[in-house]
């Protein structure tokens, strides 16, 4: 079989493994090296799911010895198998890369034979990638569960992004439909790479370069009016709540760019708010870059599977996407976003307006006088507006004139907000109102319209 039928096979076979996101590094040019890695923007191609990548996504073999039953490389499945030797990958990415095709790798496998086995195939391939072929390139790389902790130590040298998929978000389903895992062989290298990263961020912290980062980082803290006079980009590094490293990326050698996760939504009964607690705790407990999240799709049939006819609403996905942005920049809970009486998200509306819809106690927030938390709650003000809204208000009182020109959806916001005591008479303080405008609207917009004529999959290919 030759390359091109290989990659048709098993980049096809990857399409259902999330990795659509900026790389998270930046690694500048390096004497006879091939490439570098800038920490955001890796978005100018399509994956046959229709993300916008440049990564070439495939897997090293599809012809897996796990039976997991949602998966279409299962076992028992019927369909064509491929698998790459690992020079003949390591080539194929450069030359992709030399065509300007790409800008990374990302590499995730079938278990072909054993975990062990599969890895040291990945390792190769990426040995041959950054050695013989000196690339300098972005690669995110999967673990397989159950991978020996000495060979996810090697693989986390190699790439600058692992991540271990948890799959499924409860032990139980994960015995019900994974027979061949257990949840100590998913959280196992989760848990080693954390630790890792934690202990080189230490001996970083005492080396002499390390101890010049941490000095720049204190000299750099800002107050929140100082950001919102400097800010002019999207605001996802002005978090709420999460501590962030002193130590850059460019200073470390196992897993720069972190960890993440993925997780199936739908192919089990775990509701929202169990989903979102679970997100919580990885955050938490293993300091997870990201999660993402998959609505289930029926590809195979299976008792234990919802029936093929009842796909998960793709809405359902981009609600716990929102959530889960709440939950890292926003400050929100779980139980504030889907309460354990209410656990699924509001599928017609967005988390945080669904929120302050709830909460209309809560509103109006006078802009002059709130606090940048208070003001985070508010629908249609985020991270960059909240804290321009900030350093604004230090010198001039503020006119709705002026908050839409701070960035503030004020279309959204006016239903939430006061400027100096006065409001949007025209917008309703009724939820059930506000609720009913927010859809009509959304159901209008450009933006629906198009989504709705394009629905269907792009191919790279």
């Amino acid at each position: 079989m030759d390359k091109l039928t290989k990659l048709g096979i098993l980049a096809e076979a990857a399409r259902f493994d999330a990795a659509c996101t900026s790389s998270g590094v930046t690694r500048g040019p390096r004497e006879g090296m091939v490439g570098d890695v800038c920490a955001s923007g890796l978005c100018h191609s399509f994956s046959a799911d229709g993300r916008c990548i440049t990564l070439l996504k495939v897997l090293m073999s599809n012809a897996c010895s796990y039976d997991c039953a949602y998966c279409v490389n299962r076992r028992g499945a019927s369909c064509p198998r491929a698998t790459f030797e690992p020079r003949e990958l390591a080539e194929l990415t450069v030359d992709f890369y030399k065509r300007n095709y790409i800008e990374g790798l990302f590499l995730s496998s079938a278990v072909l034979g054993n975990p062990h086995n599969t890895t040291e195939r990945m390792i190769a391939c990426l040995k041959a990638l950054r050695g013989e072929f000196r690339f300098n390139g972005y690669v995110h790389a999967k673990v397989i569960p159950g991978t020996s902790p000495e060979l996810v130590d090697r693989l986390g040298r190699l790439a600058d992004r692992l991540s271990v998929n948890l799959e499924l978000p409860s032990r139980a389903s994960l015995a019900s439909l994974c027979p061949d895992k257990d949840a100590r062989s998913v959280m196992a290298p989760m848990a080693q790479i954390a630790t890792t990263r934690h202990a080189e961020e230490q001996a970083l912290l005492d080396s002499p370069a390390g101890k010049k980062a941490l000095a720049r980082s204190r000299r750099g803290k800002s107050s929140h009016v100082s950001e919102g006079m400097q800010v002019t980009s999207v605001g996802a590094r002005y978090t709420l709540g999460r501590p962030t490293s002193a130590v850059p990326n460019a200073l470390r050698k196992f897993v720069p760019a972190g960890q993440s996760t993925q997780i199936i939504v739908g192919a089990t009964p775990e509701d929202d708010n169990h989903i979102l607690q679970l997100s919580k705790s990885l955050y938490d407990h293993y300091g997870l870059k990201r999660i993402f999240f998959s609505a289930y799709m029926p590809m195979v049939e299976d008792s234990r599977l919802p029936d093929r006819e009842t796909p998960v609403p793709l809405r359902r996905e981009h609600r716990l996407y929102q959530a889960d942005w709440l939950m890292r920049y926003y400050a929100f809970t779980p139980d504030e976003l889907a309460t354990p009486s209410r656990p699924w998200l509001d599928l017609d509306v967005d988390p945080k307006l669904a929120w302050a819809l709830a909460h209309m106690d809560a509103f109006p927030v006078e802009v002059m006088d709130a606090s940048l938390e208070t003001l985070l709650r508010v629908p249609g003000i985020g991270p960059v507006g909240a804290r321009r809204i900030l350093a604004a208000r230090r010198t001039r009182r503020l006119c709705v004139d002026d908050l839409q020109g701070l960035g503030v959806a004020f279309k959204r916001a006016r239903y939430f907000v006061t400027c100096g005591g006065k409001r949007d008479l025209a917008a309703p303080l009724d939820p059930e109102l506000i609720r009913q405008r927010v859809v009509s609207d959304a159901a209008g917009s450009k933006y629906n319209a198009t989504r709705r004529q394009a629905e269907g999959q792009l191919s790279l290919f």
